[in-house]
């Protein structure tokens, strides 16, 4: 392995700049000549991104995995140093010197790689949404705590601006306590319900692709005859391999209100969807959590409680997650959009609502397309986006008087929590944080509790796996 100098004052300076917003350092003593050595699972699609940025940050990748040697080609080509792998048991139990992997796969072949890794000391960062059941995000908490290692969800808005800043203003109070929390995505943008079924019946004798390895592949999930309505990405739809919409954005949607108001876990969940079949997810999806009150939130060190203490109270909370398209149209809280629209357009120009200069005004605040989630306070209403800092905030506080609460670059955060790994308060997400099993059941209510247009799910209830056949039994 070659070895240049690279000081820690520098990779902290890379690092903070990096797309990803995290941080891998090396479990040996820092010196002036060391490096981290990192091995990446999963390298085409998404994973080649996560490959460029990691390097960018510093890092050397000397080892590369992927079932799919044509879609991961020009990875490998841009690191002809790096060995190659196709199976990552076989590269972790070979390449005894790396300090951590990055896992950019399926959903369901998530938590397997991840377990190995961390039972090796190696530090681990896995896309998002991290796991594929409830069982395994618990079982990953638990092996991080157990091998003592560091590891991080790729969800990278939380380390961002806007989310950071709302997380302030929430808790400054700006709104008054939140009592309800609505948010949406327009995905699937992949086929679900009985199209996935018909485009399967479609593709069945498409011959699989050259490269690929499907046993790899299908990993712990149920055997079956390939098929291109599962890859590339359309496995998402699909229970064995993905988690559907909820499972895909939930992560980076609901991050900020999760974060702001330390929601903890759900006393109930109940979900309605139209179109769900045994083995894919629903044409669109409606589910609803209850949250109990918190008697205090922030000032803590870990997770939701990371953060300025918030100054008003934390009753229950209401939160709502919509999906999919409904009626024609993007399933989302139209009437309530239309709400705070109206109100942040009204600044007290005295003009009528039904008034064409009103209209024209409103026009276009109150499209889903425009925000992630909108938080309803006792004192006023809040429409987010991760993007960006220009939310609707009605009636308009002074934003500028809150103070910031939150690291605004990595270095701050290292000094913080840093001692050999990455920063402790989420910087990108832990699997210990109740938000990644609080999605997962979501999807559970939605599978196991709704056949007949709705259900309710006991999250204290709730199955800890999916059935997916192949377990993590041997890797335990």
């Amino acid at each position: 392995m070659s070895r240049r100098t690279f000081t820690r004052r520098r990779f902290l300076s890379t690092a903070a700049a990096s797309s990803l917003g995290f941080t891998f350092l090396p479990r040996r003593v820092w010196g002036a000549n060391e490096r981290f050595y990192v091995a990446g699972i999963g390298v085409g699609g998404k994973g080649a991104g996560e490959v460029r940025d990691v390097t960018a940050a510093g890092g050397t990748f000397v080892a590369l995995c992927d079932v799919d040697a044509d879609r991961a080609a020009k990875t490998f080509q841009s690191l002809p140093d790096a060995k190659r792998y196709a199976d990552f048991r076989v590269m972790l139990e070979k390449e005894k010197g790396i300090d951590a992997v990055t896992i950019s796969t399926p959903d369901h072949t998530h938590a397997h790689p991840a377990l190995m890794a961390m039972a090796l000391g190696k530090h681990v960062y896995c896309q998002k949404p991290l796991t594929h059941s409830v069982h395994e995000a618990r079982l990953l908490t638990l092996a991080a705590q157990r091998f003592g290692v560091q590891t991080q969800m790729g969800n990278q808005a939380h380390a961002g601006e806007p989310i950071r800043r709302a997380v302030e203003l929430v808790r400054a109070g700006v709104i008054g306590p939140v009592h309800e929390v609505h948010a949406w995505t327009n995905r699937p943008i992949w086929p679900q319900g009985q199209a996935a079924l018909d485009q399967r019946q479609e593709l069945a004798d498409k011959p699989k692709p050259a490269g690929l390895d499907w046993d790899l592949w299908l990993g712990p999930a149920p055997d079956r005859p390939f098929n291109g309505c599962y890859v590339p990405f359309r496995w998402r739809g699909w229970w064995d391999f993905g988690t559907g919409a909820l499972g895909d954005m939930a992560c980076h949607i609901v991050d900020m209100a999760y974060w702001a108001l330390d929601l903890g876990w759900p006393t109930s969940i109940q979900a309605e969807s139209d179109g769900l079949t045994d083995e894919t997810g629903p044409l669109w999806s409606t589910i609803t959590y209850q949250f109990p009150a918190r008697s205090s939130v922030g000032g803590g060190e870990l997770g939701g409680a990371v953060g300025p203490r918030a100054v008003v109270e934390q009753p229950p909370v209401k939160f709502v997650w919509y999906d999919g398209s409904r009626d024609g149209r993007q399933n989302a809280p139209y009437e309530l959009l239309q709400r705070v629209a109206e109100q942040a357009a009204d600044d007290g120009d005295g003009l009528p609502a039904d008034s064409p200069a009103k209209k024209k005004k409103v026009a276009g605040l109150d499209s889903p397309g425009r925000w992630d989630l909108v938080l309803v306070g006792e004192q006023g209403l809040m429409l987010f986006q991760r993007g960006n800092t220009n939310w609707i905030v009605t009636p308009s506080p002074r934003l500028e008087t809150v103070a910031e609460g939150l690291p605004r670059r990595l270095e701050a955060a290292v000094q913080l929590r840093l001692l050999g790994a990455v920063d402790r308060d989420g910087f990108a997400g832990q699997p210990g944080r109740p938000l990644r099993q609080t999605d997962r059941m979501g999807c559970r209510g939605t599978q196991g509790y709704q056949r007949a247009g709705s259900g309710t799910a006991d999250p204290t209830r709730v199955p800890f796996g999916l059935g997916t056949g192949r377990g993590l039994d041997d890797l335990t």
